[in-house]
């Protein structure tokens, strides 16, 4: 808990006269990236974000990101289509880090061809603007990838590590097309970007090292609360339900596994600073397995003397459904996976706790109810 008060408080205390380096992360305005950003200023950088029109980063320009672009030290660039040959040449000068964050995230995508396009070539795209552009100053690039690049069908009992891939998406989107489900489609971008990542190093041999983040789901607060139901994130979208008082909601699908966004935006800073330690290697974020149940439990626990909210909670099977360390539920079967490797690049050597994740997310969501 001391780990993560002093990783909260950090947030917006700092002003910085000397930036350590200039971050540029794409698609600044998503859920993880926007935390990133904030992460990143409050720890002395400076952070060029882009995203497709000015107005999408008009909240944090003027809410919680206001301090750093009065001070300049957060500025935004407009990118309009991320797949354009060129398209981020001019973002990319003299930055000393890249964090690639832009790319479809949907699991209702309806035909593989536009998302696969999009990812891959929006990785390429920054990749050969970086390697163009950039200048000496570039040291590092890092790819937000997906727990969804790295498992795939291996019978149980099986733990998922770094060394595996997600053999069978792309594979699937050949064959069924616009029938593929929406889930299979994002898992296929998300292969397909990371290999063209890799791929790049190989043939190129870029002067900046390269790095892999590969998150399971992703929790914790956004930046900016949502200001409607609509607008929750489908990654924390559990949460809500629980919190809202929605009845019978069923564990989450395939692997359970949760990571705190707070965390993923710490394992982006450290290829920044370690880059010789993590050049070529892929770093899996996973901390706790999620269940309705688990959240209910906290929830009912933290608002105990909220009426209101004990009232809208459903009760359910106390206890029931998942470890009391919520490190797995019932229902997972013999798969898990291992992120000891990520673990051990946080601060303190620890990820943020469940329960303190879901508190922190659902406490964005009060005004909806």
């Amino acid at each position: 808990m001391d780990r993560l008060n002093n990783i909260t408080n950090t947030l917006h205390s700092k002003t910085y006269t000397e930036p350590k380096g200039l971050v540029l992360i794409t698609g600044v305005n998503g859920y993880i990236a926007a935390i990133a950003a904030s992460h990143f200023l409050d720890h002395g950088y400076a952070v060029r974000g882009t995203v497709r029109k000015h107005t999408s980063a008009k909240e944090l320009i003027e809410g919680p990101l206001k301090q750093y672009a009065d001070a300049g030290t957060f500025n935004v660039v407009e990118v309009p289509d991320i797949t354009v040959d060129g398209a981020f040449d001019e973002a990319v000068k003299g930055v000393t880090a890249i964090a690639h964050l832009a790319s479809p995230v949907s699991f209702g995508f309806k035909d593989p061809t536009p998302i696969l396009h999009a990812a891959i070539n929006g990785t390429k795209t920054v990749l050969n603007s970086a390697y163009a552009y950039a200048g000496p100053s570039l040291r590092t690039v890092v790819i937000m990838s997906s727990i969804a690049a790295v498992k795939n069908a291996a019978k149980p009992p099986y733990t998922f590590t770094e060394k595996d891939w997600n053999d069978t998406a792309e594979k699937v989107c050949e064959v069924k097309g616009t029938d593929t489900p929406g889930p299979v489609i994002y898992s296929a971008s998300k292969v397909a970007a990371e290999k063209a990542f890799w791929e790049f190093q190989t043939e190129k041999k870029p002067p900046f090292t390269m790095t892999a983040v590969n998150p399971v789901f992703v929790i914790g607060p956004p930046l900016i609360a949502p200001k409607s139901a609509s607008a929750v994130g489908e990654t924390i979208h559990s949460i809500w339900q629980v919190f809202s008082g929605v009845r019978d909601t069923a564990p989450m699908a395939g692997l359970p596994q949760v990571v705190d966004v707070r965390d993923v935006a710490q394992l982006l800073r450290y290829p920044i600073e370690h880059p010789d330690e993590t050049n070529g290697e892929r770093y899996i974020a996973s901390a706790s397995a999620n269940h309705p149940q688990a959240i209910a439990d906290v929830l009912r626990h933290e608002f105990k003397n909220d009426a209101k909210t004990l009232d809208r909670v459903a009760v359910g099977n106390p206890g029931k459904g998942y470890a009391a360390d919520y490190s797995r539920i019932d229902d997972q079967g013999d798969i898990d996976v291992d992120s000891s490797k990520a673990r051990k690049l946080l601060e303190g050597g620890a990820w943020i706790p469940y329960d303190q994740s879901v508190i922190d997310t659902a406490k964005t969501f009060v005004g909806l109810v």
